[in-house]
């Protein structure tokens, strides 16, 4: 029988646990819980489709039905939700994440300290500045119909840049003027 998942047709399926079934499709896959077991799943957790995707929202399954799951799946399970799911993660645990302990909060501390400096949104190698990475920055990293700047970067200290962005110096990083290709 086909079974049609959010990623397409699966190729293959396997059973975890009556009402748990993983799906995969040549592009991507993730788990199928019925109504039943869906409805075990914490709320603020809960996939309303039952679709738990392979990438981050499986963590949500080993965690309702550790039992099913190995030591090492439950440990990244927590890991999983930790980072990308932590407000709902320190609801149900009932925790405050420290700094390092989520990528998105993490992100989002970033963002709230840099609000109001220039960070860069995009880079290219300049062609007019041997050495140097013209980077065009908005405030805070805001992307769209924000005002942008373009400045001039060191490609060693590009490289070196934070996880979440580069943060602009003004009293360091040169303003330049349109592409440098």
């Amino acid at each position: 029988m086909l079974i049609h998942t959010p990623w397409g047709a699966a190729d293959y399926e396997k059973l975890y646990a009556e009402g748990v079934v993983f799906y995969g499709a040549p592009s991507h896959g993730g788990f199928k819980l019925d109504a039943e077991r869906n409805a075990k799943v914490h709320p603020l957790l809960r996939e309303r489709s039952g679709w738990y995707e392979e990438d981050c929202a499986w963590s949500k399954v080993a965690f309702t039905f550790p039992e099913i799951f190995s030591e090492k799946d439950r440990v990244a399970a927590v890991a999983t939700l930790k980072d990308w799911y932590p407000d709902a993660y320190e609801a149900i645990a009932v925790v405050q994440l420290a700094p390092g302990e989520s990528v998105v909060k993490d992100e989002r501390r970033f963002h709230q300290a840099h609000a109001d400096d220039w960070v860069a949104i995009s880079a290219i190698t300049s062609g007019r500045h041997p050495g140097m990475i013209e980077c065009v920055a908005a405030k805070g990293g805001a992307r769209g119909q924000v005002p942008e700047r373009r400045y001039l970067v060191s490609q060693e200290e590009y490289r070196n840049r934070g996880r979440f962005g580069f943060v602009i110096d003004e009293a360091r990083h040169a303003l330049c003027d349109g592409p440098g290709t």
